[in-house]
Order: structure tokens, then C-alpha cells, then sequence
């Protein structure tokens, strides 16, 4: 597949130069060997590809994993990749989640000041921003088909055995931040957290030809 690479953000462009996606686990990578597959069945037919992270709350797991995807799929220079999220309730975006990204170097700008906010977050000057807040899957933000759910946290796994409209239910678990909120390690976790995720789809949009 052609590529072509888009500038990021500088601060983003050296957290990517210093990733290492090698220490992954062969375990983890057979995890991840389903959206790697996915991706590629799709983009080797011209198709649109669009990944929608689900989560319990939306508040957590599943932005980190919609922000590293659509940043990681224009790094790689992988077109026509559309990355959503949703939960099986909405919430809010935790606001520790953005503070974290724009400790990472992304350009996150609020866009309103609900008890639900909207925010836009930008990795690339010239790219269009991740519209970020909570919402239920199948919000009509979302897509209603055509798209594969990627389940980012256990309960949501256990809790949603079928996702309507999607065409691949996969299963990519992370550990929750969230129980280290309002602790001294608070920072960084959600920053090793972010890390993780982002490591891991850098490998899976890695691995598109």
C-alpha cells in the first residue's frame, strides 16, 4: 500500500520516535492480530475502514483508544480510517484523559462546558481534530454498521456479547486508570496508560501493507 506521512504535532512526533512497540508480548500480540487483520482486509480492498472503542462509561480507555488510532493511522499514512467511540452508558470525558493527552502534545481545545463537554483534539496543524465526549455505541455520532467494535475494558467485553451492525467484535482489553484517581499516582498512570495504548496501535497500523 502507498503511503504518505503526515506531519504530527512535535511533541506527539517524538513520543512515536520513542515508542517500543518490540517490547510488546508475542500473548499480546495474538490480541491484537484481529484489528491488525481487519485493517488490512480493508484497506487491501479500497474500502473504508472504521473502529469504533467501547468502553463501559466512555470516559477513559476508549478516547485514549480513538485519539491513538486516528493519530496512528495518519502517521502510518493508512487513508480512509474513521475511529469512534462509544459506551454501553454515556458519561463524560474524565478530565484527567485530556489533561493527559495535552501533557503528550496534543492541541485540545474545549469546545463547550456541559456536565457531558465536548472537546476537539488535534494531532496534526492540518488534520481534522478527534471530537471527543461521551456517548452510548450507538449513539448516531457512531456508525451504525460496517465498522468493527473494539472492546477496551472487561465489563463492557462481558456485558455486550453482541454489538448491533458491527462487522467484527474484537476484544482488546486495558487496565482502568480510574483506580488510581485522586492519588499521588494518579499522573502517571493515566500517562502509562495513555503510553500503552499508544505502543500497541503503532504496531497494529505498523503491520498494514
Amino acid at each position: 500500500m502507498t503511503t504518505t506521512k503526515i506531519d504530527m504535532l512535535p511533541e506527539i512526533a517524538n513520543l512515536i520516535k520513542g515508542l517500543q512497540p518490540n517490547a510488546i508480548t508475542a500473548e499480546r500480540k495474538i490480541i491484537l492480530q484481529p484489528l491488525i487483520d481487519y485493517i488490512q482486509d480493508k484497506a487491501a480492498n479500497n474500502q473504508e475502514i472504521r473502529i469504533n472503542f467501547i468502553c463501559t462509561h466512555n470516559s477513559r480507555r476508549s478516547h485514549l483508544s480513538q485519539v491513538w488510532a486516528q493519530t496512528m493511522a495518519t502517521n502510518f499514512g493508512i487513508k480512509n480510517v474513521y475511529c469512534y467511540s462509544g459506551g454501553t452508558e454515556a458519561t463524560a470525558l474524565f478530565p484527567m484523559v485530556a489533561e493527559t493527552l495535552k501533557n503528550q502534545g496534543f492541541q485540545i481545545q474545549k469546545l463547550s462546558d456541559s456536565g457531558n463537554p465536548v472537546y476537539a483534539i488535534k494531532f496534526s496543524e492540518n488534520e481534522h481534530p478527534v471530537i471527543g465526549f461521551s456517548k452510548s455505541y450507538e449513539n448516531s455520532f457512531n456508525p451504525a454498521s460496517q465498522f468493527a467494535a473494539v472492546m477496551t475494558c472487561s465489563q463492557a467485553d462481558s456485558d455486550c456479547p453482541f454489538i448491533a451492525g458491527a462487522e467484527k467484535r474484537i476484544p482488546i482489553t486495558f487496565e482502568d486508570p480510574k483506580a488510581f484517581d485522586n492519588t499521588p499516582q494518579q499522573a502517571e498512570k493515566y500517562a502509562e496508560r495513555s503510553r500503552q495504548i499508544a505502543t500497541e496501535l503503532f504496531y497494529v497500523f505498523s503491520q498494514i501493507k
